[in-house]
């Protein structure tokens, strides 16, 4: 179904796929990972023919797709046979209600009107957005964008399916239903998958094969376990160990701890909240999506907001930081309601490219402190370095990958070192050692009196990082409390297995990397 032979792609005298050749079969699932900028996003952008087509650059090499020769057939036709979601979802969009977006597809390939709604009824249905089907795109919350992106996608019946990071924003319900929908596609349509992720687990399931890029070239191929439980390729080229826990709710992970607790369960008597939320409502069009929240956030806390997708989580992000008016209650920010935008509170956005604006990263990383006149070289090089942007220091921002346009937005949010930073969902486009490089950053922030609000589906990420866990719920705060000690239990032993397993590496690095 998919046969690329000797492919190089550059943009310029940069080149990103370098002898790129590999084979996928009809009805396979072939997952495509490695670190951020390593080549995944334009390999994608071949597959559906938007390079060379749309977006010039010189291709070389053969690129057979779904029978059509990609590189000289039209794009017009090869859109009827492959099928795209890229990382930024919202890119996909521009109808008024949810049905009608999933409609444009199966409307313009001029079926009837009885075929178009039966597959919008479908898709809807298989990514669990059947209740949602009369609301405004605009509306939804991130998680809900990437599976109407995905169901609008999976309307048009395609022949092969490219998704770019799937799962980046989904709840467990969310992914369990994408994941699902995209097994049943396989079996009963022969659907041909390709799948660029990061968050290796969710997708274990219906993997065939894995192929891993770095610097443009392949460097691994082969079945999943075969090359993902090879713990030199994974530390070598920075991916994460796909857990075999399965996917749990959040109630099932935490327990609660007093109403109300901050820093190790107890409000320290001696210091005045960084952010004090009362009775706090708030949403869009004078309709509230949050309601009657109550949270104090102290400095030195490193907390997590969960909850699943379209509970509220962004809205209290965006309320807090002092981007949207409250409809009731009060937003204090070290006991003021005027806070100052980037040293009291930094929001890093779930997309990246909603807070990118100068020519080159390190305009963009230098512009509050110079904005505040705060500069200082020596924070700013460390600051570059912490996010791995020394070296693309002079690229223009847009002309980068998500994953870099991420960590170049957090740059820029640390930069002045603020009270407290907002992080929603932080994990978009990014490889574990990124991630990883990002959040120890953070932490060293946080070892100095930074407070972190970490709002994620990442349990990974929350076991390791968070001392303080909020679980939402219809726009209510539903718990305030921490992971549950049996499910760290349960985990050291899963490490011990993994470590009986490969037999080289100490317990406690395996443990660093088991969930």
């Amino acid at each position: 179904m998919i046969h690329i032979r000797d492919l190089s792609v550059s943009y310029g005298s940069s080149r990103v796929l370098q002898h790129v050749s590999f084979d996928v079969k009809a009805g396979e699932c072939l997952v495509l990972t490695g670190l951020s900028g390593c080549g995944k996003s334009t390999l994608a952008r071949v597959l559906t023919g938007i390079i060379p087509h749309t977006i010039p650059a010189q291709v070389e090499g053969s690129v057979q797709v779904a029978g059509l020769d990609v590189l000289n057939s039209p794009i017009s036709e090869v859109s009827q046979r492959v099928g795209v979601v890229f990382q930024n979802p919202r890119a996909h969009l521009f109808h008024l209600r949810v049905d009608d977006e999933i409609a444009f597809g199966p409307q313009n390939l001029g079926l009837s009107e009885e075929e178009v709604s039966m597959r919008v009824d479908w898709a809807l249905s298989a990514v669990g957005l059947t209740s949602l089907r009369d609301k405004k795109p605009a509306n939804l919350s991130g998680g809900q964008i990437q599976r109407l992106a995905i169901a609008a996608a999976l309307a048009m019946r395609p022949d092969v399916l490219v998704l770019d990071e799937p799962t980046a924003s989904l709840d467990v319900p969310g992914t369990r239903d994408i994941v699902t929908a995209l097994d049943k596609l396989r079996h009963q349509f022969g659907l041909t998958i390709v799948l660029i992720e990061h968050r290796l687990a969710e997708v274990r399931r219906i993997a065939d094969k894995v192929l891993v890029l770095d610097k443009g070239q392949v460097v691994a191929e082969g079945g999943f376990d075969q090359v993902l439980n090879n713990y030199e390729i994974l530390h070598a080229y920075g991916l994460r160990r796909p857990t075999m826990e399965s996917l749990t709710d959040w109630a099932c992970l935490l327990v609660a701890t007093r109403s109300g607790c901050s820093i190790n369960g107890h409000h320290p008597a001696d210091k005045q909240p960084v952010l004090d939320l009362q009775n706090l409502s708030a949403g869009y069009d004078g309709h509230p999506i949050i309601r009657d929240i109550n949270m104090k956030i102290f400095p030195g806390e490193f907390a997590a907001l969960v909850g699943d997708n379209g509970t509220g989580k962004s809205t209290l992000a965006l309320a807090a930081a002092g981007l949207l008016k409250p409809l009731a209650g009060k937003v204090l920010v070290r006991g003021t309601s005027r806070p100052r935008p980037g040293l009291d509170i930094a929001l890093l956005f779930q997309n990246p490219a909603d807070q990118l604006f100068t020519d080159s990263v390190d305009e963009e990383v230098s512009f509050g402190p110079r904005n505040y006149r705060t500069f200082d070289t020596a924070i700013h090089e460390q600051t570059l370095k912490s996010a791995d942007l020394l070296d693309l220091r002079m690229r223009r921002p847009f002309s980068m990958s998500i994953g870099q346009q991420q960590r170049t937005a957090m740059a820029s949010c640390i930069a002045l070192r603020p009270a407290l930073v907002i992080l929603d969902e932080p994990t978009l486009g990014q490889d574990w050692r990124h991630l990883q490089q990002l959040m120890d950053c953070l932490v060293r922030l946080n070892a100095q009196g930074t407070a972190i609000l970490l709002i994620t589906h990442d349990y990974k990420l929350v076991h390791r990082y968070a001392r303080r866990v909020l679980l939402m719920e219809s726009g209510c705060i539903i718990l305030d409390g921490k992971i549950d000690p049996t499910v760290a239990k349960r985990l050291h032993h899963h490490a011990k297995r993994l470590h009986h397993q490969m037999g080289r590496l100490p317990v406690d690095e395996v443990l660093h990397d088991a969930f």
